[in-house]
């Protein structure tokens, strides 16, 4: 903070901040919930997308979307570069994405969230010229234990002696992908068992990074971007994460070159987000493990959020209660 004669000038995000950062994902949950089910995850996506944008521009800082939402499958999004906030207040790298999940929105299946992280200015690694990236996320036990060069066998092995259980005890959460098929077996014929998950690994890392879940670990190649926004967490959680980026062609290759990316190279947490003041922020659109989804009783409708805040260490629950008539009119309650 630096006091100057026309005021105060805030250099780095504060914790008020995080309460003004839950209001946005709060009204990207509702204005998406009316389309949970309904098979069409471009209109749920876009109705997030413009509820997100409207309050993030009510938000007191200078914020520049680092990773933006929808570049794999051209669904609307908060763009790359493009600038949110008031323009007061601190100077801030974000990755947004309104719908972390959106096929799950879709389909009317759990685990979906929106989500915003925040740290300071250029703290941010821009991943966003190579779409995916290899990633191993644990709790604080896999710190100095685990490690993503090691076999996955061997990282079970090695993140169930420090916690002190048996493998046959450990819960791996993974992508159910084809790319993943191999991975799925080596972790069964490790003895461990598998937690498969249909979309969003954002939520699988974190809570392969809490201490309170049966999720142990979570692993394999996801976005990205994704896993920029889930080191936020991690720091936040004091848990364990490293990336090896993956691109899939040789164009993407040159692109993440030129951007100044490496492949040979694991990124560990600090490398992904230099900042000791990360924000993570996310509200539940459907039911899920890390937050419960968007719920109509009667004439209020019911959020629940989670904040993490690395510099204070703190993992707090936002329950908020929305009048409905203040947020969705007599064609948008279809789906509540």
């Amino acid at each position: 903070m630096v006091t100057t004669e026309t005021g105060t000038l805030f250099l780095h995000p504060d914790r008020n901040l995080a309460m003004e950062l839950v209001r946005a994902t709060e009204a990207a949950a509702i204005r998406s919930a009316p389309y949970i089910g309904r098979g069409d995850k471009n209109a749920a996506d876009g109705a997030a997308v413009d509820a997100m944008r409207k309050f993030l521009g009510t938000v007191n800082f200078t914020g520049v979307v680092v990773i933006g939402e929808g570049e794999k499958d051209n669904a609307p999004m908060l763009f790359n570069g493009e600038q949110v906030g008031t323009g007061n207040g601190p100077m801030c790298d974000i990755a947004v994405d309104p719908i972390d999940g959106t096929s799950l929105t879709a389909a009317g299946r759990s685990h979906a969230i929106s989500m915003i992280a925040v740290a300071d200015r250029g703290t941010m690694l821009d991943a966003s010229s190579v779409f995916y990236m290899d990633k191993i996320v644990t709790g604080h036990e896999g710190i100095g234990v685990v490690d993503i060069r090691q076999s996955v066998g061997e990282n079970i092995r090695a993140l169930a002696a420090a916690k002190g259980k048996r493998v046959d005890q450990m819960r791996i959460a993974v992508l159910d992908r084809p790319r993943h098929q191999r991975l799925i077996e080596e972790i069964r014929e490790a003895g461990a068992g598998t937690r498969l998950i249909l979309d969003g690994d954002v939520a699988a890392g974190i809570n392969a990074a809490r201490h309170d879940t049966r999720i142990d670990m979570a692993i394999g190649t996801g976005g990205s971007p994704e896993g920029v926004a889930t080191a936020c967490a991690v720091k936040a959680l004091g848990g364990f994460i490293q990336g090896q980026l993956a691109p899939g062609t040789d164009d993407e290759r040159e692109k993440g070159a030129a951007a100044g990316l490496t492949f040979d190279h694991v990124y560990e947490a600090n490398d992904l987000v230099s900042s000791d003041n990360t924000f993570f922020v996310a509200t539940g659109v459907t039911d899920g493990e890390l937050v419960r989804g968007v719920l109509r009783d009667g004439p209020m409708i019911r959020t629940e959020s989670i904040v993490l805040r690395s510099r204070s260490g703190t993992i707090r629950r936002v329950v908020a209660e929305h009048q409905v008539s203040k947020w969705l009119d007599e064609d948008e309650l279809f789906g509540l």
